[in-house]
């Protein structure tokens, strides 16, 4: 890929193709986890869905938490390493781990303990079976959160070096061991919920070993040399906080929104719950070039900035934003003329569900062309300089107006109680991020932000 610049480009065409194939990979590979499980899980009822889908909107809360934080890591030994101070970055890469470990286990701990209460708390009365499903899903999630958490650690740092093919096969054989797990203890032990519950916490515990044992080898910049390196070091935390805290807000913020919502949508009743989990398990796919392109964005920005090229990072920026876009209308077109009909007709839902989920993935795919990476890639390329409290400011209250009060006003206060309503304030909110993000990145100020 040719530069603006005089400089010498810090990635070839080469570089940047090697470093955002596995991530699409990988992304895709991601999402099937959750896509598995409800397909699997379909075959068991709606009521064993609708319970999956509650809980994952939980999970994805603290998996977003949890990446928010691996980000901020991510960013702070990007940068290291492009100003090229391997022992800062190492260390940092010491930091990011304590903190995932020590955060997770916490967390899993709680919610272990808690699991009921917080059900009952966010999701109010919901049917007897919907919720014994749920609560059994939810307690083998919990003992997966520590696992997870590294995992994600680990494979941020391996993208932070510009080598996305270990989080890349790891997330493969993470799958391969949670979908093999599904198909026997679903349909071979009959087990349906508890089974894709346990297939998925062995795959994140294999996932997690894997990446922990590659970081280790001595030919990787970040290895953790011993066990005292993950002692608190508070000035670096402080700089992974930086960024990780104002990020781990936006997402924390952004699910409990979401969370929000389903609680509204689980008014709507089992259909629409049913529909919902579907659809956005559905959705969720075509997003997968653009968000690949968010996580690829955090390494190449990062280690420009890190060097002081400040318009190799302008240059690459843009670049890669163009080719955001193109996976989003590719993905986006095809299944808007014949994809979403195929998708699907691979689960078990009732004739109003399907039209529930059809109807909203159609108004999905023709909004998503034009604003999505707007809304959710671009952000990453101001978090990788520094710029992670903007983002955070814009997202949260873009959230809380227009997809949280919009779709509560039109459910409560007009009595529109439609599926639609909930995915438009979902829209609506692209559209004020989207519009805010874009003007932010135009004036430039964000390549003046300091991490390091």
């Amino acid at each position: 890929m040719s530069t603006t610049t005089s400089s010498k480009p810090l990635f070839t065409r080469q570089q940047l193709i090697a470093l955002l194939l596995p991530l699409i990979a990988e992304q895709a590979l991601s999402v099937t986890i959750g896509l598995a499980d409800t397909l699997m899980v379909s075959s068991v009822g709606e009521a064993a869905v609708s319970g999956v889908s509650l809980v994952d909107s939980f999970n994805v809360l603290m998996i977003q938490l949890l990446s928010a934080l691996a980000t901020g890591g991510a960013v702070v030994a990007s940068q290291y390493i492009g100003h090229r101070e391997p022992k800062n970055a190492k260390a940092a890469a010491a930091q990011i781990l304590f903190i995932m470990i020590s955060l997770s286990v916490v967390v899993a701990a709680v919610v272990a303990v808690g699991r009921h209460g917080i059900l009952r708390g966010i999701f109010g009365s919901i049917d007897a079976d919907v919720m014994t499903y749920a609560e059994t899903y939810f307690l083998l999630s919990a003992l997966s959160y520590p696992f997870i958490g590294v995992y994600n650690a680990g494979a941020a740092l391996f993208r932070a070096q510009g080598n996305s093919k270990i989080s890349m096969l790891s997330s493969l054989v993470m799958n391969v061991v949670n979908i093999g797990g599904n198909a026997v203890l679903i349909y071979h032990f009959h087990m349906g919920v508890m089974g894709a519950a346990l297939a998925s916490l062995v795959s994140r515990m294999i996932a997690c070993f894997a990446v922990i044992y590659l970081l280790e080898k001595p030919s990787c910049m970040l290895r953790i040399d011993r066990l005292a390196d993950l002692k608190p070091d508070l000035s670096l935390i402080r700089r992974i906080l930086r960024v990780g805290i104002p990020a781990g807000i936006e997402n924390g913020m952004f699910q409990i929104g979401k969370l929000s919502v389903s609680s509204l949508t689980s008014t709507l009743g089992t259909a629409a719950i049913a529909a919902n989990a579907v659809a956005g398990n559905i959705t969720t796919f075509l997003n997968i070039p653009a968000n690949a392109v968010g996580m690829a964005v955090l390494t190449v920005i990062g280690q420009c900035l890190g060097a002081g090229e400040k318009e190799q990072a302008s240059h690459y920026a843009r670049r890669l934003m163009l080719v955001a876009y193109a996976g989003a209308w590719v993905m986006n077109l095809s299944a808007f003329f014949f994809l979403n009909g195929i998708a699907l007709s691979w689960f078990h839902l009732s004739a109003e569900s399907a039209a529930m989920a059809m109807q909203v993935m159609r108004w999905f795919n023709v909004i998503s062309l034009f604003i999505w990476p707007a809304s959710f890639t671009l952000p990453n390329i101001l978090r990788a300089a520094g710029d992670a409290t903007f983002t955070m400011t814009v997202s949260v209250f873009s959230m809380w107006v227009f997809r949280v009060a919009f779709c509560y006003l039109m459910v409560l206060g007009f009595h529109q109680a439609h599926l639609l309503s909930i995915w438009g304030g979902m829209f609506l909110d692209w559209v004020f991020r989207s519009l805010f993000f874009a003007i932010r990145f135009s004036k430039g100020s964000w390549l003046e932000k300091k991490v390091i």
